[in-house]
């Protein structure tokens, strides 16, 4: 099974509290970073994918090293085989952190990378991943699921924004868990729900 999250922002306390940029509901950052973890793990399983759409987190600890290790961490409690497109936020450095620790789960690396995004297919659709939202112009069967844009969403019904601060998720029929990862009959819903209202404002 496919999964679809961007913008977990672990560690980010600039995001705590009633701010004007991707308020978070938290006490402090521990709350959150828990809070994320336990809603991923109700859902997702070990033989599961995440596609995780950029802006992993933002810890500002010194030496880089320990702030690595602390988002290694993090990453290593996340059910799943985490295949990651690299954001804004997103050093190299964590990146090839992550690469030198990688290891096998269920067979298959616990980690993939990509550099600026990838494309699968699912539901006679072609899903074309990136942190920053594509502006895809007249296209059939082809959506561009993003991140990066937190809580707002592009005006085209071809972009899905899959961040955990997505307005879009107000299209599913139901409340889904702060940081948990879309599955595919939620994009479904999202990519469908999003449609309609284009066509409602004809």
């Amino acid at each position: 099974m496919n999964f679809f999250t961007s913008d977990t922002h672990f560690f980010h306390k600039e995001l705590l509290g009633d701010k004007d940029f991707a308020p978070r509901d938290f006490d402090n950052i521990q709350d959150m970073n828990e809070a994320i973890i336990v809603n991923w793990n109700k859902r997702v399983s070990n033989d599961d994918n995440v596609y995780h759409l950029g802006d992993i987190a933002l810890n500002f600890v010194r030496p880089e090293s320990l702030a690595n290790q602390q988002v290694f961490d993090i990453l290593n409690a996340l059910h799943g085989h985490l295949i990651f497109i690299k954001g804004n936020h997103d050093s190299r450095s964590l990146f090839k952190f992550l690469e030198a620790h990688n290891y096998l789960l269920n067979g298959r690396p616990k980690f993939q990378f990509h550099s600026v995004g990838t494309i699968i297919k699912l539901n006679h659709r072609q899903l074309i991943m990136s942190h920053y939202p594509i502006m895809l112009g007249i296209v059939k069967q082809i959506i561009n699921l993003h991140g990066h844009i937190h809580h707002f969403s592009v005006n085209i019904k071809e972009n899905i924004n899959v961040g955990v601060d997505t307005p879009e998720a107000d299209y599913l029929d139901y409340k889904i868990p702060f940081g948990t990862p879309f599955s595919e009959s939620d994009l479904e819903q999202m990519i469908v729900g999003k449609e309609i209202d284009f066509k409602k404002r004809k």
